[in-house]
């Protein structure tokens, strides 16, 4: 009998020392993208980049002896009841440490309240809303804000194009649009300007051409769109087609470096600047490298997006290894002393509410093709 008991007490601890190894090797990060639906070529372009950083530091040997990253991945279909249950499953049934997204702002709102709950570090790489950090202290971004960028572009229509007048067309729906659009009214008429029309449309609009209309019977001197790429496409080509031709504004949303140009098509998208987080024209010798491995591996230059994408994984990476602990709690409290973190899309300090200090660049469309105008520090 107490040989029985010594070799079933041998077994469990052989399975237990088995157990624990095959967990110990592998430290989950759980990618909650939008890679299908309307906003599918953002969320695509930051997994790109996730898959990129885990591959990179799993190839130099792992942490802390060793461990290597897997990557869970989740398609929360642009859609933000799904991004919430995404972000459930991906801490219940893959068992992540951290998750890394979503893209937008209005799916960052659905999963944040699932990871504060359960303890577990959420980072959107893109989320710009101001109240997205808000649900709590598991909560990060590696991007600006909107009440920056809605400043920078302000600022900009003001000075650098002498504009008085604005008009505005917001996503109705969109808590992005709408954030982006406050805070850029705001400065605007603080600055002198004045908001001559503001015009909403819906996130199934495709003919802009009525809202068009009621904009150009104003005589804005810009009008500023805050909205995603296949929206922005479609207005900027209606717009350019109803003889619109003054300069059109927007945020970050605007970075599509291959599919815009196919929606708008190139001639559509001339006059047109808005505010970003990276350029491909950066000096920044990290962010060479990044855009050569990027390139390399996806046949593609990288965006903002990308840029964002790979920092934030890394910034999961970096802080998990700092800890020298995979415990949730743990790596949030490293991540929140991030100071000077090299980012590819500009150096990263995080606030006493989680969102980075850094600065914007302000890109101008030429014949579709990107142009760096210049950078903006906070």
């Amino acid at each position: 009998m107490k040989r029985l008991s010594l070799f079933v007490g041998l077994f469990l601890l052989i399975v237990g020392i088995c157990s624990f190894g095959l967990t110990a090797t592998n430290i989950v990060i759980g990618a909650n993208y939008e890679l299908t639906g309307n906003v599918a070529m953002f969320g695509q372009a930051c997994l790109n980049s996730a898959k990129l950083a885990v591959d990179e530091c799993n190839a130099n040997g792992g942490i802390m002896g060793g461990r290597k990253f897997k990557l869970a991945i989740a398609d929360n279909m642009s859609v933000a009841d799904e991004a919430g249950k995404m972000a459930a499953k991906l801490i219940t049934q893959d068992k992540a440490v951290a998750i890394v997204g979503p893209v937008t702002s209005s799916n960052s709102f659905a999963a944040a309240p699932i990871c504060q709950e359960r303890g577990v570090l959420m980072i959107t790489p893109t989320g710009t809303n101001l109240r997205v950090t808000t649900f709590g202290t598991f909560i990060f971004r590696a991007c600006f804000i909107d009440p920056f960028q809605g400043e920078v572009m302000a600022n900009f229509a003001l000075k650098n194009l002498q504009a008085k007048k604005a008009a505005m067309m917001v996503e109705t729906s969109s808590d992005y649009a709408k954030g982006l659009a406050s805070f850029f009214k705001a400065a605007f008429i603080k600055g002198g300007g004045k908001v001559v029309a503001e015009e909403g449309f819906m996130t199934e609009d495709t003919d802009f051409r009525a809202v068009l209309n009621k904009i150009r019977l104003q005589n804005p001197d810009v009008l500023f769109v805050p909205s995603y790429y296949n929206q922005d496409g479609l207005i900027a080509k209606q717009a350019r087609e109803m003889g619109m031709k003054m300069p059109i504004l927007g945020g970050d949303g605007w970075d599509s470096v291959e599919e815009l140009p196919k929606i708008a098509g190139a001639d559509a998208l001339n006059n047109i600047f808005f505010s970003n987080h990276f350029s491909p024209q950066t000096d920044n010798p990290l962010a060479k490298k990044f855009i050569a491995a990027y390139k390399a591996r996806f046949d593609v230059l990288p965006d903002a997006l990308a840029a964002l994408g790979y920092d934030a994984a890394r910034l999961i990476i970096y802080s998990i290894n700092r800890a020298k602990s995979t415990k949730p709690d743990r790596i949030r409290a490293v991540m929140a002393t991030t100071k000077g973190f090299p980012g590819v899309a500009g150096s990263i300090t995080m606030n006493k509410d989680r969102n980075p200090v850094k600065g914007a660049v302000i890109i101008e469309l030429v014949n579709g093709v990107q142009k760096y105008r210049a950078t903006v520090e906070p």
